[in-house]
Parts: C-alpha cells; sequence; structure tokens
C-alpha cells in the first residue's frame, strides 16, 4: 500500500479487499481508496463527482471513495504495527440532537489479510470507537449523519509477513532495531475476526480511540498543523501513541547535512530490497527489516521526484539515485 496526497484529496493504492460505508460502498476488490474534500456548498452528484476526480488521476474506477468539508491538512494517519488509521473528522458543539452535521471519515488499512467477515466486523470495531471517543469529549450523539467508513486488507500479503512497531523519532537511530513487536511468521496470517480483543481489533479500537480527538483538535483550530499529523504507536519507554514532527527533530541529521525528512517513515517499508537493508535477529525473537544506513529517500532530488510521482518504484528511484 502506498498512501499519499495534496491539498484536497488523500489517495491509498494498492491492491485491496475492502469494505465501505461510502459512496457506492459495499464490499469488493479495488486498487484505490480515496478521501476528497468538497467545498461546504457542495451540491454535485457524489457518484458522478468521484468518477470524474478518480479518472482526471488516471486510476482505474475501481475504487471506494469518501467526501468530507474537513481540509485534508487536518487528516490524522495512526500506525499501530500492521494497522494504519486515517481519519478526517468535524462536528458541530453538543446541542442535545441524537445527530449533528459535518462528517467523520474513518479508512483502515491492515497489511495482513482478512476474511470478509473480518472486514465488516472491523467497521462495527471502528463504530464503537468513534462514539466511545465522541463521549468521552461530551458530545451527546455517537456520530455524525455523513460518516463513513473504509477497511481494506492486502489482497498480495507476502507467505512470510513482518510485524512492526516502530519506537517513535527514536528509530531514526535503531530503525525498528528495538521494536518489540516485529516478528517474522512462517505463514500467510488472515484475521477471521476483528472484535475489539482482536489481534486486528484491539489496534482500530486504539487507533481511533486516540485519532479522533487528535484530529477534532485540529480541525476545531485547537492544535494547529500545516501538514497532516502522523502517530505512531511506541512501546519504547512504555507503550504510548507518538506524534512524529520533523520540526525540531533531536537527531536531524542522522544521516547527512542537507538531508530531507519529508519520508522519515519510509512509505516503501518493508521494502525488502536487499541493497537498502538486511534480515536481522529481533530482541524478542524472529527477524526484522532493519535499514538503519538506507538514505535513498532522504536523498533532496529523490524526495521531489516521490512527491512528483508517488507511485514511483523502487527501482525507478534506484535509477534515479544513479544519475544524482
Amino acid at each position: 500500500m502506498r498512501y499519499f496526497g495534496g491539498d484536497t484529496t488523500l489517495f491509498l493504492r494498492g491492491r485491496f479487499r475492502a469494505a465501505s460505508t461510502g459512496i457506492n460502498g459495499g464490499l469488493s476488490n479495488v486498487t484505490t481508496i480515496l478521501n476528497h474534500t468538497v467545498p461546504h456548498d457542495f451540491k454535485d452528484d457524489p457518484p458522478r463527482y468521484l468518477d470524474q476526480l478518480v479518472a482526471r488521476h488516471g486510476f482505474f474506477r475501481d475504487y471506494f471513495g469518501l467526501i468530507t468539508a474537513v481540509d485534508m491538512r487536518h487528516l490524522c494517519i495512526l500506525q499501530y504495527d500492521f494497522i494504519t488509521v486515517f481519519i478526517t473528522a468535524g462536528v458541530t458543539n453538543p446541542t442535545g440532537a441524537a445527530t449533528a452535521p459535518r462528517t467523520i471519515n474513518i479508512i483502515v488499512h491492515s497489511r495482513e489479510g482478512m476474511t470478509d467477515a473480518a472486514l465488516l466486523e472491523a467497521i462495527v470495531t471502528a463504530t464503537g470507537a468513534k462514539a466511545q471517543a465522541l463521549h468521552t469529549l461530551g458530545y451527546d450523539f455517537p456520530g455524525t449523519t455523513t460518516d463513513a467508513v473504509v477497511v481494506a486488507c492486502e489482497r498480495d500479503a507476502p507467505a512470510s509477513h513482518l510485524r512492526c512497531s516502530c519506537s517513535g523519532p527514536a528509530a531514526l537511530r535503531t530503525s525498528h532495531l528495538r521494536c518489540s513487536n516485529s516478528v517474522l511468521s512462517g505463514h500467510r496470517p488472515v484475521h477471521t475476526y476483528a472484535g475489539p480483543l482482536t489481534e486486528v481489533g484491539r489496534r482500530v479500537h486504539a487507533a481511533v480511540l486516540h485519532g479522533l480527538p487528535e484530529a477534532l483538535a485540529r480541525q476545531q483550530g485547537k492544535v494547529r498543523r500545516s501538514d497532516p499529523s502522523f502517530f505512531i504507536y511506541s512501546r519504547y519507554g512504555g507503550e504510548h501513541w507518538v506524534e512524529w514532527q520533523k520540526e525540531g527533530c533531536p537527531y536531524y541529521p542522522c544521516h547527512f547535512p542537507g538531508q530531507r525528512c519529508d519520508y522519515c517513515y519510509c512509505p516503501c517499508y518493508p521494502c525488502v530490497d536487499e541493497e537498502l537493508g538486511e534480515w536481522v535477529e529481533s530482541s524478542n525473537g524472529g527477524r526484522v527489516w532493519a535499514c538503519t544506513g538506507c538514505t535513498l529517500l532522504h536523498v533532496p532530488e529523490i524526495a521531489d521526484y516521490v512527491k512528483r510521482n508517488p507511485e514511483a518504484t523502487l527501482v525507478e528511484l534506484k535509477r534515479l539515485r544513479d544519475r544524482v
């Protein structure tokens, strides 16, 4: 899975099996999942509008799409081992009404396989966590009238799959070597259930429970960020959520003066390219992919190229590296 976006749209690209409660939703194989910001006075036909948007970007129509009035700079991305959750959120103050205007959109992606039943159950788990988060914040409604959830998993998960939990900004030095949950399993994991006590569900529940208040704080101006916010569940120094911010990073520069840190958390990880990294023994058994010495996406010319061409392959990027 690759995710990227601009001022108005978040794109997830890959080969997904997914379930969606959004526009033209259902259960399907898709290659694109998107969340798009529309004006507050948006009156177009949503399916037709998204069809045209996808076509303009040169993607096929096998997609699931969501729309929101929330600016994409307020997007919150949460990484918890093999689960990544994307949240945009907007609500009004509690009024006693059963529902509220605006929209909470949640996209859940699993690097590990899930059955169709698990995909559907993960929607229930994410929705329950959303309701709990709103209640904790003092809202008297479990969601808004236009909320939507997409849950997706990889259709082509490798036979030997890596689970990794980064240790926050310190991972710049350890490059996942201290990750206490990194194990290499010898089979293709397929999750049958996704309730709150399962491997999938507890990660989804925790990410939504933490991410929804953060997303609302940004949309309401209580927390100000110029770009989407990235959180990672860390076990380094005790289990907790860490927001990574490149500004003021105590480890800069971790590779070379003038490096770019737009991709501190590499979107290609684990690439399993032995020219860029290697398998090492983890502290709790098994093996993890270590890329401590990889500087590929820190090269300014390559970082800029990836921003212009977010679906560029590793082979393409390595050829560019050899020319600069």
